[in-house]
Formats: structure tokens, C-alpha cells, sequence
């Protein structure tokens, strides 16, 4: 590409996190008539897809605009992390629970596998250039 995008791109969101861009934006609007849309809430089980992007990306519109109107429109994020989901991907890998691990040591790894996942998601998620 003539503007070499996907290679600049990381320095801008280097810098833009280096300025607190972010919080530059929240200061100025502190005080103003809020928007929330609560983004969310993906399954904390696995790597983001295309279907995670659009959502981001369609949300992050929607603040980023509001923003422009005047309003104090912070980034919400969120996520589910309960359910069958991050259950199935624990039994993958420890079995069901009372088998290798009793009920309270498959919960907790549930609770790790959901930590790790939403970390991993937050870094895919910024990666996208979106609020926050």
C-alpha cells in the first residue's frame, strides 16, 4: 500500500497509548450530558474472530461519534465469562470436573481460563483501534 498503513499503524497506537490519547478525550468530556452503551459481552473463550471485530468496530462508531456530538460517551467493555462455553474449553483440557479436578478446582480453572482470555481479547481488541 503507497502509505505503508500497516506498517505505521502499530507506531500510531503506540503513541496514541503513550499520550493517554484516551484519557485526554474523557477529561475533556467530563461533565457533559453521557452516553454508556455497554459493549458487550463476548464468551471469554477463545481468540476474537471477524463477527468480534464488526461488533467492536460498530460500537466504537457509535461512542466515537457520540463523542463528537459532545457528549461524555466512556468505553464500557465487557464480557461473559460464565457459561457452557468456557466450560467446554476447560473440560477439554482438564476433563469433567470430579474426574481430575473435584468441583472447586474446575471452577477456579474456569475463572483462569476466562481471565487469560479476556486479556488476550483486550489486546486483540486494541489492536483494532478502538476506544479505550
Amino acid at each position: 500500500m503507497r502509505g505503508d498503513l500497516a506498517k505505521r499503524e502499530p507506531g500510531m497506537l503506540a503513541r496514541w497509548y503513550e499520550q493517554d490519547l484516551y484519557g485526554i478525550i474523557r477529561a475533556a468530556k467530563k461533565g457533559k450530558k453521557s452516553f454508556i452503551l455497554h459493549d458487550g459481552p463476548p464468551y471469554a473463550n477463545g481468540s476474537i474472530h471477524i463477527g468480534h471485530s464488526v461488533n467492536k468496530i460498530l460500537k466504537d462508531i457509535i461512542i466515537k461519534s457520540k463523542g463528537m456530538a459532545g457528549f461524555d460517551s466512556p468505553y464500557v467493555p465487557g464480557w461473559d465469562c460464565h457459561g457452557l462455553p468456557i466450560e467446554l474449553k476447560v473440560e477439554q483440557l482438564y476433563g469433567k470436573p470430579g474426574e481430575k479436578l473435584t468441583p472447586a478446582e474446575f471452577r477456579q480453572k474456569c475463572r483462569e481460563y476466562a481471565a487469560e482470555q479476556v486479556e488476550g481479547q483486550k489486546k486483540d481488541f486494541i489492536r483494532l483501534g478502538g476506544s479505550g
